[in-house]
């Protein structure tokens, strides 16, 4: 559940004795409650478009089978995609059914376990080498090279997603690089890939759906995002100033990325559930250097000119992070 930021509904004291049970929400649904606690009630009025305004409205699904036999029909309709919705479904992308049905069944698994097994591994601290667990959303993060040991049991798992997902990223930057009209390494040789940042999201039925969100509204702070979700269904994209359901395919991998747009989503409360979804971010902010990112100069002229100032991956993610999750794209405050 989205957690409400109004002062009027909002107190630090319900915040920080909801965050010492280390129950998470799950730990509300397991207790049996009935109405969900304010400080997770959405702001009045924000909830009144919650289905969405045109039906015929459809997230764009590309089909990466006919990859191999033509690459620039799919670089074309990624661009296409990317351009007009900045969001996109892929369908045959080589990552096995298998490893995604194991991914989702041992984020069920884990949430499912006894609390106090989970408390081991309940902590704020984002720099650790083990895996971040914060009960609601499991973190981790690396370098996409080199093997790092884990320690819960679903390791193995994590391990064949990732391997899965650099091969699927790798794919996708050379794509988007392609369809940017730009050499297929360039975006990878900015070191687009060089960190991903899974998170694994356990959202357990909501008695009250209609007063609160999965999750607000708000755009991705990383490269390119990948997102596997399971049939529960409930994330929505804002295309055109209203919001379209993303419906879920079975074994279809979501790509969220001004030439290409950055799109704002969010997941809606539902009585139904648990719902399960993993996002890969592909960033650096876990990692940070001083490598200056900003327009790429091949694609800057007279007639397009830059739009944004540089900037670094560690400025970027304190302002992304001081601001926290909301409708703003924080890239907006590097615009020239």
């Amino acid at each position: 559940m989205a957690a409400n930021t109004s002062t009027e509904f909002d107190s630090y004291s319900e915040r920080k004795a909801f965050d010492e049970t280390k129950a998470g929400v799950k730990g509300l649904v397991d207790a049996q409650v009935t109405e969900i606690p304010r400080i997770f009630h959405d702001p009045l009025g924000t909830l009144d478009n919650k289905k969405p305004h045109v039906s015929d409205f459809a997230i764009p699904i590309i089909d990466f089978a006919s990859f191999h036999v033509s690459r620039e029909s799919v670089v074309e309709k990624i661009k296409a995609a990317a351009e007009k919705w900045g969001f996109f479904q892929v369908i045959n992308h080589g990552v096995p059914l298998s490893v995604l049905e194991e991914i989702k069944d041992g984020v069920r698994r884990f949430h499912e376990e006894d609390l106090e097994v989970k408390k081991s591994y309940f902590s704020r601290d984002f720099t650790k080498k083990l895996p971040t667990t914060a009960i609601s959303i499991c973190i981790i993060c690396r370098p996409l090279t080199g093997e790092t040991p884990l320690v819960f049991t679903w390791t193995q798992i994590f391990q064949n997603l990732k391997r899965s997902q650099k091969h699927a990223g790798g794919l996708l930057f050379e794509l988007l690089s392609e369809a940017l009209g730009l050499s297929s390494e360039m975006l990878k040789s900015k070191g687009c890939m060089k960190g991903v940042l899974m998170l694994s999201h356990y959202y357990p039925p909501c008695p009250q759906p209609d007063l609160t969100l999965g999750t607000s509204k708000h755009s991705d702070n990383s490269f390119i995002t990948i997102l596997l979700q399971d049939q529960i269904g409930g994330l929505q994209v804002l295309h055109q100033d209203s919001w379209v359901d993303v419906s879920p395919l079975p074994g279809a991998l979501l790509i969220s990325n001004d030439k290409f747009i950055i799109v704002q989503h969010r997941v809606l409360a539902n009585k139904a559930g648990p719902r399960i979804s993993v996002a890969s971010f592909f960033s650096t902010s876990m990692h940070p250097n001083s490598t200056v990112y900003g327009p790429i100069k091949e694609l800057l002229s007279e007639e397009n000119p830059p739009k944004y100032r540089e900037f670094t991956i560690p400025e970027y993610s304190a302002g992304y992070l001081k601001k926290g999750v909301n409708d703003e794209s924080h890239l907006s405050y590097f615009k020239i």
